[in-house]
């Protein structure tokens, strides 16, 4: 009957949502404008293919947005995430954190490098946030002791992302089951798939590899770092120039006085601001899944925003300021909302199209099991790397990918090293693109010339992906 989905028979079209998003991400570095080219073009081939419902809105927008999936990933990623950190901006928490730590533990030009990865790690919840938190945090330091823009940019890139999908208390988890449920019987919802992403944690080799660099670097003991890497730190010791002759550095914008200083009721942060909620999200987050196998990552955030208010109140900040800063750090990630919304469709898309099981009837048994894990990495690799978005990337591959990798083999742990690989290979293309948001911060942040960071950044990035798409392929070849 007219206006009811049928089922659309897999076929070649069921490859054009895919591809149209994918070249025009290609094209004109617009995700949200990408994303959404490819649902319309979903719409159209099941317009073709059958007499169902195509209005891309009610077909395939509204179940996606309108699902449970989509609910959870909203409400932390949008809610409580954005809410928390609009929070520590209000209080001025995260910063006042990371002065007081860094002016005891930063005393010399290893320590202000091993200080910056360190606020890397606590400023696990996602690129963004990390970057300007940590690089406009440990740039003074850095300075004082002679440590080169290229060496302190690619520390806080570095540690960025990979860290968000080691630490992954975050909504990174959700985002991702969202994609892949469904997709394999072992992922039959969102909730097994949140289970398999830590489950997979071990198998991520890149995120793995490049956080351990950025520590072996900062401590001086990574044997090799490059030659462009190698020449900036010679320059930065022997002349003291922090950056190249002729570079230009990204301009750091000037920080604007937060709410609470300029009202009536000023607020003086305290480490406890930061560390409370920190300590209620971690501690809920870990210790039911560790203890009885539950995840309360929802109740975890929820309550790490309430703790971060109410110990504002209690502290003298006004109930309107706290709201203030709670919608102000919501307003924040409106965009990243539109682009998880428009990735979660697509990736509806794909399943109702039948893209999967057209992939894997096409080319399933023509790819060596063990060689798998390695060409999606390197394939996120490249469409992240154009793209800019490892998000953006894992809406495109993963529908396609745990399908692909269930047929070849059947085995939870090969699923595992699969799903391991393209969530590290689109973070190594997330991390190194000139036009990610995360690249561009982590220079602006650490006042470093743009392209000097991409270029000495590469070769280290590489290295790391390198050795982890060998781990993944000897690991494969072994189950």
């Amino acid at each position: 009957m007219r206006g009811m989905p049928q089922t659309v028979e897999p076929g070649w079209l069921s490859l054009l949502p895919a591809l149209v998003t994918i070249v025009l991400a290609f094209a004109t570095r617009q995700v949200l404008l990408a994303l959404f080219a490819g649902v319309l073009t979903g719409s159209a081939v099941a317009l073709f293919q059958t007499d169902a419902d195509a209005n891309p809105i009610t077909r395939f927008i509204f179940p996606a947005i309108g699902s449970k999936n989509f609910a959870q990933i909203l409400f932390i990623y949008l809610w409580c995430l954005g809410g928390l950190i609009g929070l520590w901006d209000k209080t001025g928490a995260a910063r006042h954190f990371a002065e007081t730590v860094g002016g005891r533990v930063a005393r010399g030009r290893r320590s202000s490098l091993v200080f910056t990865w360190l606020l890397g790690v606590v400023f696990h919840q996602g690129g963004t946030v990390s970057t300007v938190l940590t690089g406009s945090t440990a740039k003074p330091v850095a300075d004082r002791y002679r440590v080169s823009h290229e060496e302190l940019s690619y520390v806080v890139d570095s540690t960025a992302s990979p860290i968000a999908t080691l630490a992954a208390f975050n909504a990174w988890p959700l985002y991702v089951a969202g994609l892949v449920a469904g997709t394999v019987p072992i992922l039959a919802d969102a909730a097994a798939g949140v289970r398999f992403f830590w489950s997979s944690i071990f198998y991520n080799f890149y995120a793995w590899f490049a956080v351990t660099a950025t520590l072996l670097m900062s401590v001086g003991w990574l044997p090799w770092i490059g030659g462009g890497m190698a020449r900036a730190r010679r320059r930065a010791l022997e002349e003291g120039l922090l950056d190249r002759p002729g570079a230009e550095p990204m301009l750091v914008p000037s920080p604007e006085p937060t709410t609470s200083a300029t009202a009536a009721t000023p607020y003086t942060p305290s480490l406890a601001d930061f560390v409370v909620p920190l300590g209620v999200l971690l501690g809920l987050a870990v210790l039911p899944m560790a203890l009885i196998d539950e995840n309360w990552i929802n109740e975890a955030f929820l309550c790490s925003v309430l703790s971060a208010a109410v110990l504002a109140r209690v502290r003298g900040m006004p109930v309107r300021e706290i709201l203030e800063g709670i919608l102000h750090g919501c307003r924040q990630m409106t965009l990243g909302a539109l682009v998880l919304g428009l990735a979660v469709t697509l990736g509806t898309v794909s399943k109702e199209l039948g893209t999967a099981a057209y992939v894997v009837e096409a080319i399933g048994q023509q790819i060596p099991p063990a060689a798998l894990p390695a060409l999606l990495g390197a394939l996120c690799m490249g469409i992240a790397f154009a793209t800019g978005t490892s998000w953006g990337t894992y809406a495109v591959v993963f529908p396609l990918a745990m399908p692909l990798a269930w047929t070849l083999l059947p085995d939870p742990t090969y699923l595992q090293i699969c799903f391991g690989a393209v969530l590290g290979g689109a973070v190594f293309g997330d991390q190194c693109s000139p036009i990610s948001d995360t690249t561009i911060l982590s220079s602006m942040f650490t006042g470093c010339d743009l392209m000097d960071h991409v270029r000495t950044q590469i070769p280290l990035a590489l290295a790391a992906a390198g050795l982890g798409m060998v781990c993944s392929t000897l690991f494969a070849a072994l189950v």
